[in-house]
């Protein structure tokens, strides 16, 4: 399964994630900079560090899951 992580600095500089589940693909960069930008903008999310104040990364996180066999 993909997910979209979205990372923000907020007030106390500490790393905010926040994860979306099957982002649409391909991957428009530019409506995900948009996106971050309307969310620090309206103040959007809440953190225990205060406000979210500047992007840090975005980027698509594919998890890979095999069973093992046991006996």
């Amino acid at each position: 399964m993909k997910k979209l992580q979205l990372q923000f600095e907020n007030q106390e500089g500490k790393v905010v994630t926040y994860t979306l589940d099957d982002p649409v693909e391909p991957i428009d960069h530019e409506a995900v900079n948009e996106a971050m930008d309307t969310i620090i903008e309206q103040n959007a999310f809440n953190s225990s560090g205060g406000d979210l104040v500047a992007k840090r990364s975005a980027c698509i996180v594919e998890q890979i899951t095999e069973d093992i066999e046991i006996y």
